[in-house]
């Protein structure tokens, strides 16, 4: 397969990958950073990884001008593609209610595309790409599994399609994962191992999520609301030592009360308590363990009164007290 992309109006590519459709778990990995600072670029970074019969991409970008990537695909491909994005431009009024961005993800097969994405100024970008051959994506998942009988079906036909009808949120999950694959630092076989069976994750978690939609009440929300639901998301990742109370929330984000809960609950699978809990934990595990602070310190950083109550709930989520993690 063959994959390029650039900058339109730029004279050099961003990349250009030639990879095999066939697997080949013997293909040693190849690794890539760039960056690139020159109208109407501000900011773009990209970190690229491939082997045999499969490319990943992880690219930072914001332009101060609108700018268009541009991009062809040769050979047939499944793509499992992440956008992440700030509509909030810097300069912009830090107390307006509009959403401030949104993360969607989807799987697409594509057979063969020249096509170009559009980007607005002063808007900061992230985006995960795994492309896979076709070979590839079935050694993982194999091509008679009933989680992806229709899609199979349109592989089969050629057809260009996405596992979804529609992009869907980016669940914590997901980003994690998304974020060990970037910072992994294991090299050369266990980086190859390590990082087949972290996509191998994501696409679970992209299926799972994909089959709960169909079945759910999420399809009962509008695209506004929808919105609404990603920004008190968004709001508790910054605010989770000390979150709004789901009254305060609910008003920041111009959604009445249940609607929100149960529009948390639907996309993300998690309550709004639950989802802050689960941020606590795993940023007082990084404090202890990364940072090497003691239980003292660390209650007070992720918003407990009282040593003990971060000891019960740190208990209750990992199953050890934070004093026997070391």
């Amino acid at each position: 397969m063959h994959i390029k992309s650039k900058i339109e109006g730029f004279e050099d590519w961003l990349f250009i990958e030639e990879l095999p459709d066939t697997f080949n778990a013997g293909t040693p990995l190849a690794e890539k950073r760039m960056t690139i600072k020159r109208p109407p670029v501000h900011e773009f970074s990209n970190y690229m990884l491939s082997s045999g019969g499969v490319f990943l991409m992880h690219a930072k970008m914001q332009f101060t001008e609108p700018a268009t990537i541009l991009f062809e695909i040769e050979g047939e491909t499944i793509n499992s593609q992440f956008i992440f994005y700030d509509n909030m431009p810097a300069g912009d009024d830090k107390g307006s209610k509009k959403p401030r961005g949104g993360a969607r993800h989807n799987i697409r097969y594509i057979p063969s595309l020249s096509g170009k994405y559009e980007l607005t100024k002063g808007v900061n970008y992230s985006y995960f790409l795994v492309v896979l051959s076709k070979e590839y994506y079935f050694h993982l998942i194999n091509k008679d599994s009933i989680l992806h009988a229709d899609f199979v079906e349109e592989i089969k036909n050629g057809k260009y399609t996405s596992i979804s009808a529609k992009d869907l949120l980016v669940s914590h999950e997901m980003r994690q994962i998304i974020n060990d694959i970037v910072e992994c630092r294991k090299t050369g076989e266990l980086k190859r191992l390590f990082t087949e069976a972290k996509i191998l994750e994501l696409l679970m978690l992209q299926m799972e999520q994909i089959q709960h939609d169909q079945l759910s009440e999420t399809n009962t929300f509008t695209p506004a609301e929808q919105e609404k639901v990603e920004h008190a998301r968004d709001l508790l990742d910054e605010q989770f030592v000390n979150p709004p109370v789901l009254p305060v929330l609910s008003r920041l984000v111009g959604l009445n009360e249940f609607k929100l809960k149960r529009g948390f609950k639907a996309y993300f699978g998690t309550t709004i308590y639950g989802y802050v809990t689960r941020l606590k934990m795993e940023h007082a595990r990084h404090l202890l363990i990364d940072k090497k602070l003691t239980v003292r310190e660390v209650t007070h950083e992720v918003g407990f009164k009282h040593q003990s109550h971060l000891s019960e709930a740190f208990k209750k989520y990992f199953g050890i007290l934070p004093s026997e993690i070391r």
